[in-house]
């Protein structure tokens, strides 16, 4: 995308002028609930209900200023949740890390692989992959991750698991499914320890553009979206770890009232990819609505009380 273009979309686009406003910390000195209630009519056209939330979406919103868990820092930590995700269950695996580095400056590219992941540890989409590292841009790679590492991804959101997770930067290997490019998300949905939607993501950087399918935790397909387009016609065997997957999130959720447990499957062996505990922020678009309804339904919001922070919200 063009600078032109970006800013086409800066001055007639409002959630995207949001989103860059937020990055530059435009909205920090906002409190968290006047920060989520502008956010939330910013990217879905409605006035959250914070009090008496009903839909998934504001059940999110709830969450965040009231379910404050301090467990959940480590749980969205991509270095330390690795640690916990070993004490929690033995029925999946974790990507071994190939190093953690506190500035881009420390990582020896010479010691790493021919193909590899960098991501950033304290946030969500700061990623960089490098399937050749002889064609590598590593100063781009550099000017990304550096950005990254300056940014509490805590005020961009108000998701208060990342507020206190410390800036490193990680690599993993870099592994592929039989598209040969990425690695199908199979995403479990847990609401108070048991899993009641699975959604597979693909095709998130191909031509086609970014898909999810949803399942029923018997793997059936549901003629429901969240916010990417489904595609009926992509058909997706139902995976023979299916039972594993469950299993392992059922017991990495616990009691949580809600939470999202992503899995991969390298062909050989079942591994964990991380926690969401708001998807897609808690302002995706639900087809249809009633859908989103039904979600929120899900979650019994007043079990999130115990761990409020006072003077946050």
């Amino acid at each position: 995308m063009s600078v032109m273009q970006y800013m086409k979309r800066f001055v007639t686009n409002p959630k995207v002028r949001f989103g860059y406003l937020s990055k530059l910390g435009f909205y920090d000195r906002l409190s968290d609930t006047d920060f989520l209630k502008k956010k939330f009519r910013v990217m879905c056209g409605t006035e959250p209900d914070l009090v008496c939330p009903q839909t998934f979406n504001e059940k999110m919103q709830f969450l965040k200023l009231h379910d404050r868990n301090p467990a959940y820092t480590q749980m969205v930590d991509k270095y330390a949740v690795k640690e916990y995700v070993a004490r929690q269950t033995d029925q999946v695996h974790v990507f071994t890390p190939l190093g953690v580095w506190d500035r881009f400056e420390d990582i020896p590219f010479e010691t790493l692989p021919e193909s590899f992941v960098l991501k950033c540890t304290h946030d969500s989409g700061s990623v960089v992959f490098c399937r050749d590292k002889r064609r590598f841009d590593q100063k781009a790679a550099g000017k990304k991750l550096r950005r990254a590492l300056k940014q509490n991804y805590f005020y961009i959101g108000r998701e208060w698991p990342y507020k206190n997770v410390k800036p490193r930067i990680m690599a993993e290997t870099l592994f592929s499914d039989e598209s040969g490019y990425e690695l199908k998300d199979y995403k479990v949905f847990v609401f108070h320890g048991r899993p009641r939607l699975i959604e597979v993501d693909f095709n998130r950087f191909g031509e086609e553009g970014h898909h999810r399918n949803l399942y029923t935790p018997e793997w059936e397909f549901l003629e429901a979206e969240i916010e990417y387009p489904s595609d009926r016609n992509r058909v997706f065997d139902k995976p023979v770890f299916l039972e594993t997957m469950l299993e392992a999130a059922s017991e990495l959720a616990g009691s949580i009232p809600f939470v999202r447990v992503d899995f991969y499957h390298t062909g050989e062996a079942l591994y964990f990819g991380e926690f969401t505990f708001y998807h897609d922020g808690g302002t995706g678009e639900f087809r249809p609505a009633a859908f989103g309804k039904q979600m929120g339904n899900w979650i019994d919001h007043k079990k999130a009380y115990a761990f409020t922070e006072s003077g946050e919200a």
